[in-house]
């Protein structure tokens, strides 16, 4: 084991976040760490890793374990660090063989006969060293992560102080990338990737060689990532095998057979009391007695510990049961007996969660918007065009694209906040549109909770208004607290208390889960899925828009182009634009060559014969290739085994070298993206 946890307790001020937990990090583990907000979810990952030491309780970790962290929030770093020096950090040691190898090519160049061969030999052994620790890849693996987590070659020199501080969270997770530890320990990793950052570190997460303990919210990353989710909250710390969506299953089959359980053992208790009082004062009163007595432990228990001390009870001795739930043990009368079982119920394992109720006030028409060349945008800056929109009743369309497209100034168009910049856009008759937006950037930080509610609802009675908070978790004395002290969690709830309140059948979201812990994100869900209005959803969270998206609207280069059809068949029909483009089927500007809508929206497993020809065509050829590559590969591997005296020539062999292998690299890529997508026509 990479490290394991036993009895583990901690928690701050008197406020215990977990105890007695017990777990383990097994080696090339993938482990997804979930719970609601304020679960102890961070605190954790800090004990696990020796950054805080726990109230109680023990973590071993394995001696010499390599491990690498990404908090939440970043110390600010040194004014002179650029970005260059941050990713050489992990590859010091491949810097030092460099100025050894280049130490021995000059020593070589001048050395007399007697010594060249005893320099060749030290000069060998060097170069196997770097060749062993990747030195003929490692810019190449630079530039891919450089690349893959949205930097430029030009940001380089940058110092770090310099850059915003998402800039400088994904600086810090490119280099923890590169350094390649044990254990990879992530805190929110997907907060300031965009979606190709974010579909960058799933694919290398799922190739890397150690292990990964990560914290996140992004419930696709977590279905592609993880294959063990641990579950932390009031009830302690669960284990699911699989990812996100496996887990949900497994969590739901759970929580019921707990419900069956109790019911079980308090419809056993309630016979065992119907016992108790029929020959308490009768014949058989010391059998009587003798149940009261196990009838007041079992419901001692049940107090003090709920659904766990159920599970104690089924495995422990009564004494063991007692030290485990610390319990205080004494005999209830018949009637203390009764009013205790009376008061008894069902513990809530699941977190409280806000309960929206969204529906429209009136249908509206049959089609809800449309736009004829359409360019958004602002008079010195145009953002993107479109030849045509078509959205109607009932559907739901995802605007998709980079941060900086266009995404909320369309929004901002359609609510008639900025003029298109041409063409025409309308809405269809009898919309009523309702906008929640990002970051809930409408709400007034000057008011309390309850004045925004009535500023939006005046005709809302107080009591009303405070019953409406409360489905959104807003309770008590809550419902005072001022707008600007409320979290990022908080604001979303209350946009969305609002937005119930419109009663539109037009929603225009502007990521509406973005700060929202996953039961509420999954509570959301469940209530846009059942609205009977037409919504269109900006929105980063791709479990969602699996979910809920009838159309993609995919803003590429300016460019917002339109396909029919959900989430995954789009990411399918992407792959396979990808492929054919890799193959240079593209068109002659180098994009992919345009296709009808129809081609597009072809489900996987569509492929025609022609295609599929064209593609083992291609994969012939590759192999011819790639059998090529390895050939000379091979030879300059044998040559620079035995390397010649002369630095130049050394130094040229290398760089072939390296060539060479990168060129099989990407020949060896293209070849399992085209297997893989026949093999997925074949499925």
């Amino acid at each position: 084991m990479l490290l394991h946890a036993h009895d583990l307790t901690h928690g701050y001020g008197g406020r215990i976040l977990f105890q007695g937990l017990n777990l383990q990090v097994p080696p090339k583990a993938r482990i997804g760490l979930v719970g609601p907000n304020g679960s102890g979810k961070t605190t954790l990952l800090r004990v696990l890793l020796g950054l805080e030491e726990p109230l109680a309780g023990r973590v071993h970790r394995a001696r010499g374990l390599r491990i690498g962290y990404l908090p939440q929030t970043l110390d600010r770093p040194p004014a002179d660090l650029t970005l260059a020096a941050l990713l050489d950090q992990p590859f010091q040691r491949l810097h030092a063989l460099e100025a050894r190898l280049r130490a021995l090519e000059d020593e070589m160049a001048h050395a007399p006969p007697a010594r060249a061969e005893a320099l060749l030999a030290r000069y060998g052994r060097a170069q196997a060293e770097y060749e062993r620790l990747g030195g003929y890849t490692y810019r190449a693996r630079q530039a891919r992560v450089l690349a893959g987590l949205g930097f430029t070659p030009d940001d380089l020199p940058r110092p770090l102080a310099q850059l915003s501080g998402g800039q400088r969270t994904r600086a810090h997770l490119a280099r923890l990338l590169l350094e390649e530890p044990d254990l990879l320990a992530l805190d929110e990793p997907t907060n300031h990737l965009d979606l190709a950052g974010v579909e960058f570190l799933e694919r290398h997460l799922q190739g890397f060689g150690g292990a990964v303990l990560f914290v996140s919210h992004d419930r696709y990353f977590l279905d592609q990532v993880a294959r063990t989710i641990w579950d932390l909250g009031p009830h302690g710390l669960e284990v699911y095998r699989g990812n996100y969506s496996a887990y949900l299953q497994q969590r739901a089959h759970r929580w019921r057979e707990r419900r069956e359980r109790w019911d079980a053992t308090l419809q056993r208790l309630r016979k065992d009391l119907a016992y108790i009082k029929r020959h308490i004062a009768g014949q058989n009163s010391a059998q009587a007695k003798g149940r009261l007595k196990r009838l007041s432990r079992v419901l001692l228990a049940l107090e003090a510990g709920g659904l766990a001390a159920l599970e104690v009870l089924e495995r422990a001795t009564w004494g063991q049961a007692v030290e485990r739930l610390h319990l205080q043990t004494h005999d209830l009368t018949v009637s203390e007996a009764e009013q205790r079982l009376h008061a008894l119920r069902f513990p809530q394992t699941e977190p409280p969660t806000p309960q929206p109720r969204l529906a429209p006030i009136q249908r509206g028409g049959e089609w809800v918007l449309r736009a004829r060349d359409l360019t958004v945008g602002y008079p010195d800056r145009p953002l993107f065009r479109v030849a045509r929109l078509d959205l109607r009743r009932g559907e739901c369309a995802a605007l998709l694209g980079p941060n900086g497209s266009g995404k909320t100034t369309f929004l901002r168009t359609i609510l008639g906040r900025l003029e298109p910049l041409e063409g025409r856009l309308r809405l269809g008759p009898g919309v009523q549109v309702g906008y929640f937006a990002q970051a809930a950037a409408d709400l007034d930080p000057r008011r309390t909770v309850l004045d925004e509610l009535l500023a939006a609802a005046p005709h809302l009675l107080p009591g009303e208004a405070r019953a409406h908070l409360a489905r959104y978790l807003f309770r008590g004395d809550a419902v005072h607290q001022p707008v600007a002290a409320l979290s990022g969690g908080e604001r979303a709830r209350l946009a969305l208390a609002k937005l119930e309140l419109q009663g539109a059948n037009f929603l225009l979201l502007d990521e509406p889960t973005n700060h929202l812990d996953i039961p509420a994100q999954e509570a959301l869900q469940a209530v846009l899925a059942a609205y009977p209005g037409t919504i269109l959803l900006v929105s980063h969270d791709r479990y969602l828009v699996r979910a809920l998206a009838t159309q993609i609207w995919s803003l590429t280069d300016g460019h917002l182009q339109v396909f029919v059809g959900g989430y995954d068949a789009f990411v399918a029909a992407r792959r396979e634009a990808q492929v054919e483009k890799s193959g240079g089927k593209g068109s002659a500007n180098g994009q992919a060559a345009p296709r009808s809508r129809a081609s597009v929206a072809r489900p996987r497993g569509g492929l025609s014969k022609n295609e599929r020809r064209k593609i083992e065509r291609r994969i012939a050829a590759l192999e011819d290739a790639i059998t090529a590559l390895e050939r000379e590969l091979a030879a300059l591997e044998a040559q620079l085994s035995d390397p010649p005296r002369d630095p130049d020539a050394v130094r040229g062999l290398s760089t072939a070298y390296a060539e060479t292998q990168a060129a099989l690299e990407a020949q060896l890529a293209e070849w399992e993206a085209l297997h893989e997508r026949l093999e997925g026509d074949g499925r």
